[in-house]
């Protein structure tokens, strides 16, 4: 097959792919048009890839739609999955601040709407860190402390969950990102997370992300998915992304796909 990227290191070690540069988008688009898939396109290219050109998008348009901010995603698993979301309020930044307080009590967590790495998260302990955020932010995202000290990355590709990890946040710091000087700790990760991800994740069609999620007990909540998420924890425990990113695909473009040549390990679950 003929791929095209516009991100040659998420495409890195995937054979027979042309790099094009982003912005040479309509000057290629002939090789683009001749092209089976086109792999990790920026936001702002699939719309008309999908809807003008027609071409095959990994990761697909849902992924990119639902996934674009924390607006857009919150929303999708509020209507699906609403007992797995923290309590989450999402407003204009004039709300009345004793609207906020009647919904949240010190501490709560108060997000940028298009961040990741565990920037632009903070922890709201008092009224004056409301009132700042407030007036850097056009558009409020509240959310319910949870409290624990470590999360789940789960990174999915196709169908299938084939990674999982626990994040551990530092000493006295609220965020787990490994960005943040969180630790990565491969045990196992509870199977009932895995599967919930992989429900939800079919029914939204999103077919590559790393999702977050935590436990406060037994139950899980989810934080967030990035479809651009940190390879760290991968390229640590040496996982077969592009293997498992090229049998999806394969998967998908042929009526009758081969089996592959190897079982994929399935993540390690409690």
């Amino acid at each position: 097959m003929r791929f095209i990227t516009f991100d040659p290191f998420r495409a890195l070690g995937i054979p027979d792919v042309t790099y094009i540069k982003p912005e040479l988008i309509f000057a290629k688009k002939d090789v683009i048009k001749e092209a089976d898939w086109v792999l990790f396109p920026e936001y702002w290219q699939v719309n008309l890839l999908h809807y003008v050109w027609k071409k095959n998008i990994f990761p697909s348009i849902n992924t990119y739609h639902l996934g674009h901010d924390k607006v857009e995603m919150t929303r999708a698993l509020q209507a699906f999955a609403p007992q797995h979301l923290p309590y989450t309020l999402i407003a204009p930044s004039n709300t009345d601040v004793e609207i906020i307080m009647e919904q949240f009590d010190f501490p709560f967590v108060a997000k940028e709407v298009r961040n990741s790495m565990g920037k632009g998260v903070h922890l709201i302990s008092n009224s004056k860190d409301l009132k700042d955020y407030m007036g850097r932010n056009e558009i409020l995202y509240l959310q319910e402390y949870l409290p624990i000290d470590r999360d789940i990355r789960l990174v999915l590709v196709g169908k299938k969950v084939v990674f999982a990890y626990w994040r551990i946040g530092q000493q006295g710091s609220f965020k787990n990102n490994v960005a943040q000087g969180g630790s990565i700790d491969f045990s196992p990760v509870p199977r009932e997370v895995i599967e919930l991800v992989e429900d939800v994740a079919s029914n939204l069609g999103i077919d590559y992300a790393g999702f977050d999620v935590a436990m406060v007990g037994e139950h899980p909540y989810f934080f967030e998915f990035n479809v651009m998420f940190g390879n760290q924890a991968i390229v640590q425990a040496q996982v077969p992304l592009v293997k498992y990113i090229l049998d999806y695909v394969n998967e998908k473009n042929s009526p009758h796909p081969p089996k592959p040549l190897a079982p994929a390990p399935s993540p390690r679950a409690s």
